[in-house]
């Protein structure tokens, strides 16, 4: 699918929806009337609206959104080099594997960029072996060495100022516990991980379909959020959908030794959704800092590029934007 979305067309209400709830959705038991009295609407209209904003695809999904490696999964994000007659055919062998979750067509010679999730390592191990064998092509692996930020809030009309920093913004621990979850945990997860049901006691429904008290699963919810399995409960908005049309892929080749101290400061940066340090495959692939910046066209995300390279100054040796041009694979991380 090539992007080429255009933007959609706001009510106020919807407009406040995906400005507003993108997270601190309440864990009580009627928690669209509490979100609903925020914003000054009622329930009904809330929920309404939501379910309009999912159906026109503006929003992916809203409710919990789950961080796999607190879970102990893995994923990682992998590239393959893929002759321009072959692509379709490619691209067809590696969506068909269900480890993965996303898969873009990017600008550079490694032309087709993927996301690996699974239950372990070895299962990544598996899916990239996998691929190789349906495709005959290498699978360039980038696990994650260290995360500086995830979780980029999109609002509509209120583009991200070029280089601005974000206070609220901390890092992320790269070596994230592995919370203890028992069966019960799991089949929450599983249960609630598509989405919310837009009822009026979303976590009785839940409940009900897992035949637990619904204060147990309301207690299950706030655990897990604060061990860091659940990022936050709210709206998870189609970025293409609401006006950022553009985005890139920014990498850069930092000296090793400022690299940390470097990714933390992108990391705060408002332009950036997402910022990694991840390993270089030498002598093709020198960059070890990624981050993903995004802007309403491809002009303004090379302004954003330009702000990042500011901020690194001369430790940025060698730099590359890999745009994204076509979205051959998108679904959520699914345990």
């Amino acid at each position: 699918m090539a992007i080429t979305h255009s933007q959609a067309k706001l009510n106020a209400l919807e407009t406040s929806i995906v400005n507003q709830l993108q997270g601190g959705f309440p864990l009580t038991s009627q928690p669209f009337a509490r979100a609903a009295a925020t914003l000054g609407c009622s329930e009904l209209a809330l929920r309404q609206g939501l379910d309009g904003l999912l159906q026109r695809q503006v929003l992916t999904r809203f409710g919990p959104l789950y961080q796999i490696e607190r879970m102990g999964g893995c994923f990682v994000l992998a590239a393959l080099a893929v002759p321009p007659a072959r692509f379709d055919e490619v691209a067809a062998a590696v969506n068909s594997l269900p480890a993965v979750a996303h898969n873009y067509q990017r600008s550079h010679k490694l032309n087709m960029w993927f996301v690996l999730a699974a239950a372990s390592q070895a299962g990544i191990s598996a899916a990239c072996s996998a691929i190789e064998l349906l495709t005959g092509l290498t699978v360039h692996a980038f696990p994650k060495q260290r995360e500086y930020f995830v979780g980029m809030r999109f609002t509509v009309g209120g583009q991200a100022a070029v280089g601005q920093a974000s206070a609220g913004r901390g890092t992320v621990d790269d070596r994230p516990q592995i919370a203890v979850l028992d069966e019960d945990d799991w089949r929450l997860i599983r249960a609630s991980q598509a989405g919310l049901p837009l009822v009026e006691q979303p976590y009785r429904q839940l409940a009900d379909s897992l035949q637990l008290p619904e204060q147990e699963v309301l207690s299950r919810l706030g655990r897990m959020l604060e061990q860091g399995v659940i990022r936050r409960i709210g709206a998870v908005p189609n970025h293409y959908a609401i006006g950022y049309r553009a985005n890139g892929m920014a990498v850069f080749d930092v000296a090793d030794e400022l690299v940390d101290e470097l990714g933390q400061q992108l990391g705060q940066l408002d332009c950036v959704s997402h910022c990694y340090r991840r390993p270089r495959h030498l002598p093709h692939w020198p960059y070890n800092l990624f981050a993903m910046v995004h802007g309403d066209n491809r002009r303004a995300v090379r302004e954003q590029q330009v702000a990042l390279l500011q901020l690194l100054g001369p430790a940025c040796r060698r730099h590359a934007l890999l745009f994204s041009t076509r979205i051959l694979k998108k679904s959520g991380l699914r345990v």
